[in-house]
């Protein structure tokens, strides 16, 4: 169950997820350096409308794709606060995939694996890197890029995953229906 993991602070304190019992919890891998930043933006926009209402967000910098998060956690920190004035709880760097991943992350698979990539700008450029690295990349369950997201529901089950190419509104309209 998600409430049997914990997470480290971007401040190094353990963040259990049980404390989040009863909350919607939205957990994203983000990277600073990565055409999807800007969708910083709209997560903290989600913070702000729904936060007071019972969403929490876990911001999960990651380095594994191209090296797009390569500050140190304050550097991270310091980067979204000023560049995109967000207001949620970044974590501490971690992996999501391989033998380092966050045990987190490991859970996260196994309840909602990938099923494609959306319509998006980068949708084809993403799907000709992984088949030229790996042809059976989209059977597999990993996290593909900066920015899946996975969101929670105040139970603790895991009800959806967005890949990093899926629109916003969509989280939004997910995360609204949870809310109530």
């Amino acid at each position: 169950m998600i409430y049997d993991y914990e997470v480290t602070s971007g401040k190094g304190e353990s963040v259990k997820l049980s404390d989040f019992k009863g909350k919607v919890i939205l957990v994203v891998n983000t990277a600073t350096g990565c055409g999807f930043t800007p969708q910083y933006a709209p997560i903290e926009q989600l913070y702000k409308d729904y936060h007071e209402k019972g969403l929490e967000i876990l911001d999960i910098p990651c380095n594994q794709f191209g090296g797009q998060a390569p500050g140190s956690d304050d550097e991270i920190h310091e980067f979204c606060t000023l560049h995109f004035n967000t207001t949620f709880p970044q974590m501490k760097k971690a992996d999501v995939n391989g033998p380092n991943e966050l045990p987190l992350y490991t859970y996260l698979k196994s309840q909602k694996g990938f099923e494609g990539f959306d319509q998006h700008e980068y949708k084809d450029l993403l799907e000709k890197m992984f088949a030229a690295a790996d042809p059976d990349w989209a059977k597999k369950p990993d996290i593909k890029w900066n920015f899946t997201k996975f969101v929670i529901d105040r139970s603790g089950n895991v009800v959806a995953r967005f890949e990093p190419t899926a629109d916003m509104a969509k989280v939004e309209e997910c995360i609204k229906a949870l809310i109530g």
